[in-house]
């Protein structure tokens, strides 16, 4: 089975850094054409424009900024097929501690930003009868966190929203589908910052006990939006690397390590 995804035109929100960043490198590398939106790009982010890449600056909060956005890659590429919703923010603290403005900032970026951005693309994807909608949720949506009440409110919210628009854009052919990553070291939450041995106590609730590359989450999100996830909707599909699959994902390793030893 081959993944044909050669000059579909994939829109991909907090492209400009970390997850979304490696998610846009890998659809340009299936032959997409993708426009990278965030809110702004460093001089230095390697995101130059191209016959198969356009970088736009995009709030996800504001719908007349998405709008136009939306405007400007259609008059550019002509259609829309794919749009992740990769953007998103986090703050991490117990629930007395965060703000009311601190709590308002996650939900609207995490959940009205994906909210806006696929009612942007709606129209589009209903006049072609096709296309992708694919929504990051999280591993905090199943499980939450201490200090993730902003954050696994959030991403359970996506859940739901990514359900209800599938059920809605089902008879257009959009299906609609959202994605657990478990722990990808990013600047928002600081893994690979950590000292050793906090390191290590997250790495021991892992089944596959390594960190989780952006190359990871991309590799999904190329099948979900190809041709051979076409009976595919409204769904969550945990990439976490079966973080909490079993109750301690660690005494497979303490055997393991037993057994090579014997």
């Amino acid at each position: 089975m081959q993944l044909d995804l050669t000059d579909r035109v994939v829109i991909i929100t907090g492209a400009a850094r970390g997850i979304g960043r490696g998610i846009a490198e890998a659809f340009i590398a299936e032959g997409a054409r993708v426009a990278a939106l965030d809110r702004s790009f460093d001089a230095d982010a390697g995101l130059d424009a191209s016959d198969r890449l356009l970088p736009l600056e995009c709030d996800v909060t504001d719908a007349s900024s998405t709008a136009a956005v939306i405007e400007q890659i259609v008059a550019r590429f002509g259609r829309v097929d794919v749009l992740v919703n990769n953007a998103g923010i986090n703050v991490d603290a117990p629930f007395e501690q965060i703000s009311a403005e601190r709590f308002r900032a996650v939900m609207d970026v995490n959940v009205t930003g994906t909210f806006l951005m696929a009612q942007a693309v709606a129209p589009i994807m209903k006049a072609q009868r096709s296309g992708r909608i694919i929504n990051a949720a999280s591993f905090a949506a199943i499980v939450p966190a201490f200090g993730g009440a902003a954050y696994a409110a959030s991403k359970a919210a996506v859940v739901q929203l990514t359900r209800v628009l599938a059920g809605e854009l089902g008879p257009w052919g959009v299906t609609v589908n959202c994605y657990a990553p478990g722990m990808v070291p990013t600047g928002i939450n600081g893994f690979a910052d950590m000292a050793p041995a906090a390191q290590e106590r997250l790495l021991d609730t892992l089944t596959l006990r390594r960190w989780e590359a952006p190359d990871d989450v991309a590799k999904l999100l190329v099948f979900l939006a190809s041709d051979a996830a076409a009976y595919l909707t409204g769904a969550l599909i945990d990439i976490s690397g079966g973080k909490l699959a079993t109750q301690i994902p660690a005494k497979a390793y303490e055997a393991a390590a037993l057994g090579s030893a014997e």
